[in-house]
């Protein structure tokens, strides 16, 4: 596969969040509402798209269970629901209220908390110091932070390939200060101009203004995108129809969310171009590129 650029996501891709993203969704819910959701669903809210934001994840989350304790709705069914109306939050909010009775939808909205949903999640995943640093002011509570359990994915061999011979660049929903913390851990300098954060748009994946802009500034004619998601390849699907002069290919890895055969299937129905172990099977890729 020809690439002159290839763009990087984070999480799952870089540095493996399932203990820490993904374990703050599921414990913010449960700290705030004494329940909450199995870790499969929170694949289930990624599949259904517009979910690169994970404290967005957490307050659809929050409110499928906030939901379901006053009228059982089957967490699949939700979450297809959200997928049929176009993903993201306003789907899930707009799913729940078709849902409920109003007076029981009028309980789920006053009981809802996003703001304090967040606040938990930053605590959790941050940590007592960096959220001080980070947030300023005082965290809800004092925790070590799950920042600090995440293992990093990509070998420095890999890095070293990618960085020689291509265009690097990173999109990634996490915000610019947290996205740092993760490129220093992997130890990938990449300048500002070449990377997209939560911080530099507010569309979000799978959106394709950021791919299309990193391609311009890469100056590259083919772009290979690697994601763990279905929304990171959207996202290259939607570039290659909005700048047809270009060449963007969406490569899924199964070091995320989705693995296995299944996982595979998944990145394949929605365009992906190749689908990888992880991020390190990317030089055996583009190695007709050398």
């Amino acid at each position: 596969m020809h690439a002159d650029a290839v763009v990087l996501d984070v999480d799952g891709v870089l540095v493996d969040v399932a203990d820490s993203y993904r374990r703050a969704v599921l414990e913010s819910v449960a700290r705030l509402y004494d329940r909450t959701v199995d870790r499969s669903a929170i694949q289930r809210f990624k599949d259904a798209g517009g979910f690169n934001n994970d404290w967005e994840l957490t307050y659809a989350a929050a409110l499928y269970v906030l939901a379901d304790d006053r009228e059982p709705l089957d967490i699949a069914e939700f979450t297809d629901r959200i997928h049929e109306r176009g993903g993201g939050l306003s789907a899930a909010e707009a799913v729940a209220e078709a849902h409920l009775e109003p007076q029981n939808h009028d309980a789920v909205r006053e009981a809802w908390d996003p703001e304090g949903l967040r606040a938990v999640f930053q605590a959790l995943y941050l940590g007592a110091d960096l959220f001080r640093e980070l947030e300023g002011g005082d965290p809800p509570f004092e925790a070590p932070g799950y920042i600090h359990d995440e293992p990093v994915l990509v070998t420095g061999e890999t890095l070293d390939y990618l960085t020689s011979r291509h265009r690097v660049g990173v999109l990634t929903g996490r915000p610019a200060a947290e996205a740092d913390i993760a490129l220093s851990r992997a130890h990938l300098a990449v300048p500002e101009d070449h990377r997209f954060t939560m911080d530099d748009w507010e569309e979000g994946k799978p959106h394709p203004r950021a791919l299309t802009t990193l391609a311009e500034r890469l100056n590259a004619d083919s772009v290979a995108f690697v994601g763990d998601t279905l929304d990171d390849v959207r996202t290259a699907v939607n570039a290659a129809d909005a700048d047809p002069s270009r060449t963007y290919r969406g490569i899924g890895v199964l070091t995320g969310g989705l693995t296995g055969e299944a996982g595979r299937e998944k990145f394949e129905s929605v365009g992906a171009s190749a689908v990888l172990d992880s991020v390190n099977d990317l030089p055996e890729l583009l190695s007709d590129d050398r």
